[in-house]
C-alpha cells in the first residue's frame, strides 16, 4: 500500500503506524465521513492460515460494540490485499502506566473486566490479553485490542501441529497445558496482568520457557503485599482469586472480578487524565505482532548438517514472498557465525550436528543475541531434548517430520514472539507438567535430591560428581537405588518424576 492511496475510493492512507510480520496498519481518513481512522492491511503473500485469522479478527471483533474495546467500521480488499478499517485510538499502551498506584490498577482493571464479560457474554474468548493488548486512552477509558486469537463456542481452533500460542508470561495453566479453554483463561491472563501493574514484576518470570511454562501449572504467585505493603486486601484478595490455578477457582465471571475490583477501591472509581503533550499515538499490534515490531521480511538462518534437506528448506524458504534465507551452517560455530554477522529473525536448529551441537550453542545465542528467536527442527522428540532445549532458550520445538506450510507458520510464529510446539511435542510438554501427588514412601536423601537436581538440570554423572566432590561411581551405585525406588527405566525420567512430585524443586535448578 501506498501513502496517499484511497481503498474502495473512501478511505485515504496517510501514515504508516507500525507494521509487523503479517499485517501493517497506517493512519487513515475515511473521506465520507471525514474522521481518522486506523487501516489495518494484510501483507502480500501470507498463507491461508494467517488469511483465516485475519477473517476471524474482523468477524470476531464486528461482532463486539462495547465502549472498552476497539471498534472494527469495515473490512474490505484492495488488489487481492484483505483490509480493516479500525477505531483509531489516541493513548499509551497499558505497559506504560506499571507500576501504578491501586486505586488505578483497581479501576483499569475493572474497565478490563467489563470489557471481557461483554465479550464472553457474546461467546468469545480473547486467549492474548496482556499490556501490549490494552490501551488508555487520553481520559482513561481502556481499549482492548486484537481479537485475532479470539475463539467462540462453535469455531473450530486454527492452532494446528498442537502449538501452544499466546504470549508465554500471560498464559493461564490450561493454556500452557495445551487443555480445552473457556472465558476463565482470560480471567487468569488479566490477573497476571493487574499483579504486574501493581507491582512491577511478573507474578511468573523466568528466562527459559519451559520453566516458565512449568511455574504457571504449579507455582503459587508470591502475594502482591510482599512487594507492595499499602495494597489494599481486598484488592490483592482479587487478583490472586484471578490467579487460581484451577479455573473453578476463580471468579466465576468477568463481570464479577469487575464488581470485587470496583468495591475494593471503596470510593468513586478513579479517572486518569493523561497530559495530552505527551500523548503518544497508539500502534496497534497485529495478532502475530512480536513486542518491538520488525517491518517486512523475516530473515532466516538454517543450521542442519543434513545438506539435502537444509538446500531443500532453504529453497521452499526462499520461495516464501515474507522470508528470505541469509545463511546456511552445518555444525554450531558456523551457526554462531552466521548469527554473529547476520543477526537473523529466527535460526532454525538442528540438536545434533558433529562437533559443536545445537544444544551447546542455545545458551550463548540467548545470552549475546536475545533478539534472535530459535526454532529447534530436530529428529529428537525425548523428553530430555525437549527439556534441555527449551531451558536452554529455545523458543519453539518441532520435529522434522513436520510439513512444509507447518514448517513456514512455525516460524511466522516465532518470529512473532510465540511459543511454538509441534505435533507430538505439546503433548509431551503437557503430560510433563501435570501435577501428581508425592508418595510419602519416596523419602529421599539429600544426596538423592541433589543427584536428581544434577540431572534435571542436564548434568552428566561425573559433572554431578565433580560438583558435590563425591566419587562418580557413589554417584552411579547411588543412581541405581534411586532409579529402582522411584520405579524409573532411566535417569532422565527418574528427574522428570521428581520434578512432577515436587520431590525437587524448580529454584533448585538455578542454584545448582
Amino acid at each position: 500500500m501506498m501513502l496517499g492511496q484511497k481503498l474502495n475510493n473512501r478511505y485515504e492512507i496517510q501514515e504508516l503506524i507500525g507494521e509487523g510480520a503479517t499485517a501493517a496498519v497506517y493512519r487513515g481518513l475515511d473521506l465520507r465521513l471525514q474522521r481518522t481512522v486506523a487501516i489495518k492491511v494484510l501483507l502480500p503473500y501470507v498463507d491461508n492460515t494467517t488469511r483465516q485469522r485475519f477473517q476471524r479478527e474482523a468477524l470476531s471483533a464486528a461482532r463486539l460494540n462495547h465502549p472498552n474495546i476497539m471498534a472494527i467500521y469495515d473490512v474490505g480488499e484492495e488488489n487481492q490485499q484483505p483490509y480493516l478499517i479500525i477505531e483509531y485510538i489516541e493513548g499509551r499502551p497499558l505497559f506504560t502506566f506499571i507500576p501504578s498506584p491501586p486505586d488505578v490498577v483497581a479501576e483499569f482493571g475493572r474497565q478490563i473486566c467489563q470489557a471481557l464479560d461483554y465479550a464472553h457474554r457474546q461467546g468469545l474468548i480473547h486467549r492474548d490479553i496482556k499490556p501490549a493488548n490494552v490501551h488508555i486512552t487520553p481520559n482513561g477509558q481502556v481499549k482492548i485490542m486484537d481479537f485475532g486469537l479470539a475463539i467462540s463456542g462453535e469455531t473450530k481452533r486454527l492452532t494446528a501441529m498442537g502449538r501452544i500460542i499466546g504470549t508465554p508470561a500471560y498464559l493461564s495453566p490450561e493454556q500452557a497445558q495445551g487443555l480445552q479453554l473457556d472465558y476463565r483463561t482470560d480471567i487468569y491472563s488479566t490477573g497476571v496482568v493487574l499483579y504486574e501493574l501493581v507491582t512491577g514484576v511478573l507474578p511468573f518470570d523466568a528466562d527459559d520457557i519451559g520453566v516458565l511454562l512449568l511455574m504457571q501449572v504449579k507455582k503459587n504467585p508470591k502475594p502482591p503485599s510482599d512487594l507492595v505493603p499499602d495494597i489494599p486486601l481486598n484488592l490483592e484478595r482479587a487478583i490472586l482469586k484471578a490467579l487460581a490455578k484451577q479455573p473453578e477457582a476463580r471468579f466465576e465471571s468477568a463481570g464479577a472480578m469487575s464488581a470485587a475490583l470496583a468495591a475494593s477501591m471503596g470510593r468513586k472509581p478513579q479517572t486518569i487524565e493523561t497530559d495530552s503533550a505527551e500523548t503518544e499515538q497508539v500502534q496497534i499490534e497485529t495478532a502475530s505482532q512480536p513486542e518491538e515490531a520488525r517491518p517486512g521480511i523475516i530473515r532466516v538462518a538454517l543450521a542442519d548438517d543434513h545438506r539435502i534437506l537444509r538446500t531443500s528448506l532453504a529453497v521452499y524458504l526462499d520461495e516464501n514472498a515474507q522470508m528470505e534465507v541469509v545463511g546456511e551452517a552445518d555444525n554450531g560455530e558456523q551457526a554462531l557465525e552466521i548469527v554473529r554477522e547476520k543477526h537473523p529473525d529466527v535460526l532454525l536448529l538442528d540438536l545434533n550436528m558433529p562437533g559443536t551441537s545445537g544444544l551447546d550453542i542455545l545458551p550463548e545465542i540467548r545470552r549475546t543475541w536475545p533478539e534472535v528467536k530459535v526454532l529447534v527442527l530436530t529428529g529428537r522428540d525425548e523428553d530430555m531434548y525437549i527439556m534441555r532445549a527449551l531451558r536452554a532458550g529455545a523458543h519453539g520445538y518441532i520435529l522434522k517430520t513436520t510439513d512444509e506450510d507447518a514448517l513456514v507458520q512455525a516460524v511466522r510464529d516465532v518470529a512473532a514472539g510465540h511459543l511454538v510446539l509441534g505435533h507430538g511435542v505439546a503433548e509431551r510438554v503437557a503430560q510433563g507438567f501435570m501435577t501428581r501427588e508425592p508418595s510419602s514412601s519416596q523419602q529421599l536423601s539429600d544426596l538423592d535430591r541433589a543427584i536428581l537436581t544434577g540431572i534435571a538440570a542436564g548434568m552428566t554423572n561425573d559433572q554431578i560428581a565433580e560438583r558435590l566432590k563425591v566419587d562418580p561411581q557413589i554417584i552411579a551405585a547411588q543412581l541405581m537405588m534411586i532409579l529402582e525406588q522411584l520405579g524409573a527405566k532411566s535417569r532422565t525420567e527418574a528427574a522428570l518424576l521428581a520434578l512432577r512430585k515436587e520431590l525437587i524443586m524448580l529454584e533448585d535448578l538455578h542454584n545448582f
